[in-house]
């Protein structure tokens, strides 16, 4: 018997699930304000799952929380982006170095099993393809040893998602991922190193470029 309690948290989800995946997908712009009574009407349900569910993406920095204001779709400035991206780049290269000394065999089938494959360039595509790039990072981290380090790149991959999705890098996302799980597998630390790097900054200038190209007036990024 499904109890109450369970009915809820259910429901959460599914609002914390779609409201994450209009963020990402930039149905929501940077700044957008999110009514908890209009979104409450919108799901058919009271204004509590909804607050819980926007807390949830106020934790993954995709929603902020003014006080006396409300909530906010969170917007990043150009440093900002820059900042997170150098970031990221740091842990990931201490990351793999670790895992391609450390990774056991059942951590390199977890991180063979990530990947469901290209099926196109639909939003419910890019929308796995995102949560199966944050998987397959967390993964190398935790083999790398670290949990602390593990759950730093899991969070700045959440914050990072919806630029993730600006790239549209869903078929060449299988190929960078192929060449760091071949020198994982090796135990070559030199050669994931490599092909980390090589992942990290091609995904950073395609996501620089597009952003200061095309999307700099919408989420009115400042250097």
């Amino acid at each position: 018997m499904v109890t109450a309690e369970q009915t809820a948290t259910t429901i959460k989800y599914k609002i914390y699930k779609e409201i994450r995946r209009s963020i990402i997908m930039q149905h929501l712009r940077p700044g957008e304000r999110l009514s908890v009574e209009d979104l409450a009407r919108q799901y058919g349900t009271s204004i509590t799952p909804v607050r819980e569910a926007l807390q949830m993406l106020d934790q993954e920095g995709l929603v902020t929380i003014k006080p006396r204001s409300g909530y906010f779709v969170t917007r990043l400035t150009l440093k900002q982006l820059r900042d997170l991206l150098e970031l990221r780049g740091i842990l990931e290269l201490a990351s793999v170095e670790q895992a391609a000394q450390r990774i056991t065999p059942e951590q390199l089938a977890r991180l063979e099993r990530v990947h469901a494959g290209y099926t196109g360039d639909d939003e419910e595509s890019y929308d796995r393809y995102t949560d199966e790039n944050r998987e397959f990072h967390y993964l190398i981290a935790e083999a790398a040893g670290n949990e602390e380090l593990a759950n730093l790149l899991r969070h700045i991959h959440e914050r990072l998602a919806r630029y993730m999705v600006m790239r549209r890098g869903g078929q060449s996302q299988l190929h960078t991922h192929a060449r760091i799980l071949d020198a994982l597998r090796r135990h070559d630390v030199s050669a994931a190193r490599q092909a980390m790097w090589e992942e990290i900054t091609e995904t950073r200038d395609a996501i620089l470029e597009r952003v200061i190209r095309e999307e700099s007036s919408a989420w009115q990024l400042q250097s």
